[in-house]
């Protein structure tokens, strides 16, 4: 299942999910480009770290909501590093709120970081992977990607989307060794979701702990997180050259969620 050697890009992985993703490649020895928007300064270290490991890690700071900025970041990565053979579309944006309060500018920028960017990449990735038949595009959708939620319509939406972005890419590549799918997580213990329930444990005047439960009560089955390495595990096999035959899949890792 060796995957030595592959360039990879993954979006969002300055810290979370996508840093995860980000650590598991590299940890496989692949060169891989970490895309996100923090300065440079603040993820110096984490690059470090990485590339002292048996792969390389190299950031680029791109915002994804500027196609300019997209093609630029792919450029840069392709002249330093070779083709991409190993794309993980993970960056996302979202904002809570009633959809007849919810903000114009939040909602095109939720469309254009969640569902625009993988495009522009995917189309900008392609013809590499094509070059040398071979290649790996996951998308991060989510349990959200198969039921609704209220207050959350740009996530929701845009998790929806990616399926079906997933499924027609797909079917494009089908016949090649190129495979596009999606992985979709349950609750993960990211810090967005910390922060949230630091608010609750502070408002509660509770533990961490009993906020925790309180927070995946009605959201996770069995009210633990999903782990980092079961969607990680995961991930490193649809990269594999034995995955080749899994293309267009929507692959929950939620513990039961989407079966409740």
């Amino acid at each position: 299942m060796s995957i030595a050697e592959r360039t990879a890009l993954v979006t969002g992985a300055t810290g979370g999910l996508g840093l995860a993703i980000a650590e598991r490649l590299v940890a496989q020895g692949c060169k891989v480009v970490i895309s996100g928007i923090a300065p440079e300064d603040e993820v110096a270290e984490t690059i470090a770290r990485l590339s002292a490991g048996p792969g390389l890690a190299v950031y680029h700071r791109a915002d994804l909501r500027d196609v300019a900025a997209i093609e630029a970041m792919m450029a840069q990565a392709q002249a330093r590093l070779g083709p991409i053979d190993i794309l993980v579309n993970n960056a996302v944006v979202r904002h809570f709120s009633p959809v007849e309060a919810f903000p114009a500018a939040r909602w095109d920028e939720a469309l254009a970081v969640n569902i625009s960017a993988p495009f522009h990449l995917i189309r900008l990735a392609v013809p590499g992977m094509r070059a040398k038949n071979w290649g790996r595009i996951v998308n991060l959708g989510s349990v959200h990607s198969f039921f609704g939620a209220p207050n959350r319509v740009d996530y929701i939406t845009s998790k929806t989307a990616i399926i079906g972005m997933t499924r027609a890419i797909a079917l494009e590549l089908s016949g090649t060794d190129i495979t596009c799918n999606a992985l979709c997580p349950g609750t993960l213990p990211t810090p967005a979701i910390q922060i949230r329930i630091d608010a609750i444990a502070a408002k509660k005047g509770v533990s961490d702990a009993e906020a925790t439960r309180e927070y995946l009560a009605d959201r996770q089955p069995g009210g633990r997180f999903i782990s980092y390495d079961a969607v990680t595990s995961l991930l490193l096999y649809l990269c594999s050259p034995e995955a080749r035959d899994v293309n267009g899949a929507a692959l929950p890792v939620d513990a039961a969620w989407t079966a409740s």
